[in-house]
């Protein structure tokens, strides 16, 4: 028999209540944009309401999607809460993409409303006569006078401005947890975009995840209360990562930086004292190897790495500088985090060169996050460490498909579980090492061979700032590995020396016995999607199938 109480509250999973109830609620701590402009959680949430009460007086209603283009910004965490809170969809746009991805994405998603930043747009004014479905523009601007007139944008306003004089919502209306509240688009390397989205309760579901794992950590790679938190991963990708929920739940001061510039990103740490970030393994290199970083102090900075693996050169470089780096993974179709390295009092007893191979792993899986790595019959793969298999994963937020897109939809969930394309395999403290993608794996004579090993014994040569392996065709074996290299700046390398290099590792049976038969092409920088990973379709594309490259 039911016996809830006649007015009992069903507390519904929406994103209002994590900018409404705060672990700590540290009113007076700050929300920093560029070093320049400071507002407190106060100031934060009476200009969330402002901005919710802007977007009403704007016609935007239940339902509708409101888009927005804008660097790493204030700006955009108010958007990340006022705009899913009145019950729209945010439409964060990928600004890297090309001017036929990005009509596409807006079309697709059916944008009412964007938000965009001055400096964005001629990328808008250049496909205007295709935004069928945007009725209004929205100026946003960091200078006094940023031009907008010498374009054809119609804005109904600037952002400043329609918050001055907007009524703040009073309160933010309860609806169906389950309603949607983001959508993005995966820049696939192939094919047009795919639309993923996700609900108030996912979005929640996974914040909290995501705190329970950071908040758990024993000793370094965790993300407490007293932390100052800026992000280096774009605010379009993936919510970026979703962290910015994560530390406005926990009321930590916040830093945002606008345009990504190398000496910028350090003064901040330096001036603001960021003790938490994370980033791509390329953006982690630009800042460690800029010149600037060496007059910053950044012992007490912590990182996660994801979106491509972390390679072990880099991390030992970073963990000499005292940063206290290591890998999480996930992916655009996965909110995004599923797992994150967490080191015990026995690994942080150890040297940093004994660390390297536990912080560059993949790392065991977060909360409610249920990882299986199985062969191609869908069997578990023991966890010995060397069983490889793909990852399939079920968590409660995950997307539940491609926008309109039934049958790539259909494809990543085959089975009732998620398929990542990632190879991995597990070992016996349940930590995951991705092996490679399934599409990258390279397959010589009828044997499996990792791209992402050979890259990170590659990327050991003192004279490599950057490689990427892929297959190429080869008539006798099929494929066989390619390593793509960019040479550090003065620095001289050869196919010989290279495949000394690479033998040293096959003799002592850390690469297979396969890895004789890489090659080598030297170029002046790898091709680079626009979420700064390595675009390695598009050297497929150039190299995979051409038999000139010069054997090691």
């Amino acid at each position: 028999m039911n016996s809830h109480g006649s007015q009992a509250y069903a507390y519904p999973l929406l994103i209002k209540n994590i900018l409404l109830s705060p672990l700590a609620d540290n009113p007076d701590r700050e929300i920093v944009y560029r070093g320049q402009l400071r507002f407190t959680y106060r100031q934060f949430r009476e200009r969330v309401a402002r901005l919710a009460g802007a977007l009403l007086a704007l016609g935007i209603k239940e339902g509708d999607t409101v888009a927005v283009m804008d660097w790493d910004s204030h700006r955009y965490l108010e958007c990340y809460f006022a705009i899913p809170m009145i019950g729209a969809v945010l439409h964060t746009i990928n600004v890297r993409l090309s001017a036929e991805q990005m009509a596409y994405t807006i079309g697709h998603a059916e944008d009412d409303l964007i938000l965009v930043n001055a400096d964005f747009i001629p990328l808008l004014d250049a496909i205007r006569g295709r935004l069928d479905t945007v009725k209004n523009y929205v100026l946003l601007r960091d200078e006094e006078g940023a031009a907008s007139t010498a374009h054809g944008l119609d804005f109904a306003g600037e952002y400043e401005e329609l918050l001055a004089k907007a009524s703040p919502l009073a309160d933010y209306p309860d609806f169906d947890e389950n309603t949607r509240a983001t959508t993005f688009f995966t820049t696939g390397t192939t094919g047009l975009p795919k639309g993923v989205y996700f609900s108030h309760r996912q979005i929640v579901l996974h914040t909290i995840s995501a705190l329970a794992a950071l908040a758990a950590a024993p000793g370094g790679a965790s993300f407490h209360r007293e932390d100052v938190y800026m992000p280096i991963t774009p605010m379009f990708h993936v919510h970026a990562w979703g962290i910015p929920f994560v530390a406005t739940m926990l009321g930590v001061k916040q830093v945002y930086p606008g345009k990504y510039i190398p000496a910028r990103l350090l003064a901040l740490i330096g001036s603001e004292a960021v003790t938490f970030s994370h980033c791509v393994p390329t953006i982690l290199a630009m800042l460690i190897k800029d010149p600037t970083s060496t007059q910053v102090d950044l012992s007490r900075w912590k990182v996660i790495i994801g979106g491509s693996a972390l390679p072990k050169a880099l991390c030992l470089e970073t963990l000499a500088r005292g940063v206290d780096v290591f890998a999480g993974y996930g992916m655009s179709e996965t909110c995004p985090v599923l797992s994150i390295v967490q080191l015990s009092p026995a690994d942080l007893a150890t040297s940093r060169e004994e660390q390297v191979d536990r912080r560059v792993r993949t790392g065991n899986p977060i909360p409610f996050a249920s990882i299986r790595v199985v062969d191609a019959q869908g069997r578990d793969q023991p966890a010995d460490d060397k069983s490889a298999g793909e990852i399939v994963v079920r968590a409660p937020w995950l997307t539940q498909g491609y926008l309109k897109d039934r049958a790539n939809s259909d494809r990543l969930w085959e089975g009732g579980w998620l398929h990542t394309q990632d190879v991995a395999v597990r070992d016996a403290r349940g930590s995951l090492r991705i092996t490679d993608r399934l599409k990258d794996v390279i397959k010589v004579g009828g044997e499996w061979l990792s791209s992402l090993e050979i890259e990170d014994i590659v990327l050991a040569h003192p004279a490599v700032a950057e490689v990427a392996v892929i297959g190429k065709v080869d008539a006798k074996w099929g494929e066989v590995p390619l390593a793509v290299i960019v040479r550090k700046p003065g620095q001289e390398v050869s196919g010989h020396r290279l495949m000394e290099h690479l033998k040293g590792y096959i003799e002592k049976g850390i690469l297979p016995r396969e890895a004789i038969l890489t090659r080598v092409e030297l170029v002046d920088a790898l091709p680079m999607t626009g979420v700064g990973k390595v675009n390695k379709a598009a050297l497929r594309e150039k190299l995979g199938a051409s038999q000139d490259g010069s054997r090691a």
